[in-house]
């Protein structure tokens, strides 16, 4: 395991900076971690699952409690993408709206920065999302003085559904890229 981590990093670190750097990929599993509002006492559930070649996050999103959110961290390697423009995602969803979220740290509360996308039912697209329309965020709310995302300092990259409709959701995620 530790070995495939360092390889990862050293790869990251010497990609070709005029590529795409690929973040996420359903082709290659890697460690996440589910957090639902159950912290706060909520009763929203999710789940993800690796596919045959994308990951699916799933679940159902519940109001009960004054929760509302659920939600999937990575915290795998991410090479400084100070030089790209933001990062292209190739996602399937159900209609609802999402959140694509970094932070800088390996804690996992804090300040995160996130920017919304929606999606269209059972149809594959990809988004581009600019690294400065990122929010800084804490627990669902705006942050001042946080200051803008720091693309040479991420750390974790996760997704979130938080739209405010109780219900079923789905968003299948092939991969993650940043771009120039």
């Amino acid at each position: 395991m530790v070995r495939f981590l360092f390889t990862t990093c050293l790869t990251l670190a010497t990609v070709d900076a005029t590529e795409p750097i690929a973040l996420i990929d359903g082709r290659s599993p890697q460690p996440w971690r589910i957090v639902n509002d159950g912290v706060m006492g909520g009763q929203s559930q999710s789940r993800l699952s690796l596919r045959e070649d994308y990951y699916q996050f799933k679940g159902y999103l519940s109001l009960a409690n004054n929760g509302g959110f659920a939600s999937v961290r990575s915290q795998t390697p991410i090479a400084d993408l100070s030089g790209y423009k933001g990062v292209v995602l190739r996602v399937r969803g159900d209609g609802r709206s999402y959140k694509l979220r970094f932070r800088a740290g390996r804690r996992m509360d804090g300040v995160a920065h996130e920017a919304r996308f929606d999606t269209r039912p059972e149809t594959w697209v990809e988004i581009e999302i600019l690294f400065d329309t990122f929010r800084p965020v804490w627990r669902g709310r705006l942050v001042g003085g946080a200051g803008p995302l720091d693309a040479s300092r991420l750390r974790q990259i996760g997704l979130m559904v938080a739209d405010g409709q109780e219900g079923p959701f789905a968003l299948d995620l092939a991969w993650v890229r940043a771009y120039r």
